[in-house]
């Protein structure tokens, strides 16, 4: 019996010493994944959920129960530090110089990608507000893919500004919808004054409760620097910042977003404040470089094991949210030729047409749309457990097709030639060939 024991000992011991190596070599090849993206291009995330397809669904060496209640608690503190990370990355001057040029693209491509999707749901017989929220979940584009990626392109400064800045912004409205959806669905009311009235209401105040926050942990921030090791304070801050919204019944994401962007903002709102002027004399205290590094690590630690989880989740035995995922994804990249066609044509600064093409070619969804589709699981929405498959599925294809189509949009070839068809205008051809055809 206690040689049974022993071993049984024996065994859980190796296999902890086992998944703490596994961890660390997933992290080294993050980190040579993040080296492969760089040269080849090929997303890093990509890679990421391939790893966890491979110790999921096709070995069997893990299962999403193994995460247990965890699961639920990593998904949330993925959100908050994400959207905070990425509110210090947006600059009130930035935002209104580039606002015209994105906020058009940005607002076609989630609307236009919202209603396609609840019209394919209803086709399939899914609940109107179901396939609007699946429709919001996805109506934005990933941050950690395009970002890096726009900057390996040839491509102008004002397409790399829309893109970059349009995954920024639509990850904010893929919560502010996905989540209003899910209220609605919750609540079972179809009054949708009220339902809209008690959404906007939340958003604002968590949006000013989100700014206050940022403006008194300026003021506190220097103090607490003097404290050995607090270099993690400000990400708890954060963390009671969303948990006192959530408790008080408004949007803790949105708060966790606010607070970063006030951060990152911090001298513009002391400047342009009398209040704030009146009530502090001192001069508040910005984010060192220091700390918007260690934040990026933190987003870059969780990407990792988040990208690992999705690959473990997704449900390769059940075909239907893998084809509804594919069609899709199919249909997204169609549609997004028509978007980007009808958002751009009319800017007053002309904009490439191989930027069109890109612009066309690029749209990842990734980790907002991945954490939202985790939420209604487990707040136990009906359906919950389809979209969360759906989702994953289409994150997985439109990262692979972004992968694979942009460098052949790069190349002279029968599919960048179809682009480019699409975007060509008169005035777009040279003078020659327009002299041509007259």
């Amino acid at each position: 019996m206690n040689e049974t024991i022993q071993q049984a000992n024996a065994d859980a011991i190796s296999n902890i010493g086992l998944t703490i190596a596994f961890i660390g070599l997933l992290i080294f090849a993050a980190h040579l994944f993040t080296e492969i993206f760089s040269r080849k291009r090929i997303p890093d995330v990509l890679l990421l959920m391939v790893i966890g397809l491979l110790i999921g669904p096709v070995f069997h060496l893990v299962k999403p129960s193994d995460f247990g209640s965890v699961a639920s608690v990593f998904t949330t503190v993925t959100l908050v530090i994400i959207l905070f990370e990425s509110g210090t990355q947006l600059n009130f001057n930035t935002l209104l110089n580039s606002i015209r040029g994105t906020m058009k693209l940005t607002l076609i491509n989630f609307f236009a990608t919202m209603v396609i999707v609840a019209l394919m749901g209803l086709v399939m017989k899914v609940h109107i507000l179901t396939s609007l929220m699946l429709g919001a979940i996805l109506g934005g584009t990933s941050s950690a893919v395009v970002i890096p990626l726009v900057k390996q392109l040839k491509i102008s400064e004002k397409g790399k500004t829309i893109l970059i800045l349009e995954s920024a912004f639509s990850d904010v409205l893929c919560i502010v919808f996905a989540w209003a959806f899910m209220q609605a669905i919750q609540s079972g009311s179809m009054n949708v004054g009220r339902v809209i009235g008690e959404i906007l209401s939340s958003f604002i105040l968590a949006t000013v409760i989100g700014i206050i926050s940022a403006v008194l942990w300026s003021y506190v921030l220097e103090r607490v620097r003097h404290v050995k090791n607090s270099i993690l304070t400000t990400p708890a801050f954060v963390f009671i910042v969303y948990g006192l919204n959530e408790w008080l019944g408004f949007s803790g994401a949105i708060a966790a977003l606010a607070f970063g962007v006030g951060m990152a903002n911090i001298d513009s709102i002391y400047n342009s404040s009398s209040i704030v002027k009146r009530l502090f004399k001192d001069h508040p205290t910005m984010l060192n470089d220091t700390e918007k590094q260690l934040f990026s690590e933190v987003v870059f630690l969780l990407k990792t094991f988040f990208f690992v989880y999705i690959g473990v989740s997704i449900r390769i035995d059940q075909l239907l949210p893998i084809l509804m995922g594919l069609t899709i994804t199919v249909v997204l990249f169609v549609v997004r030729i028509f978007i980007v066609k009808l958002s751009v044509h009319k800017e007053k600064e002309s904009i490439l047409i191989e930027d069109k093409m890109f612009m066309s070619g690029i749209v990842p969804k990734g980790l907002a749309a991945a954490v939202l589709a985790t939420i209604p699981v487990q707040r136990g929405i009906p359906g919950g457990e389809t979209i969360q498959n759906v989702v994953f599925a289409v994150i997985l294809f439109s990262i692979l097709f972004t992968s694979i189509l942009v460098p052949i949009l790069e190349k002279d070839n029968a599919l960048s030639r179809c682009y480019r068809k699409r975007f060509e205008r008169r005035k777009d051809l040279p003078i020659t060939e327009i002299l041509e055809q007259e």
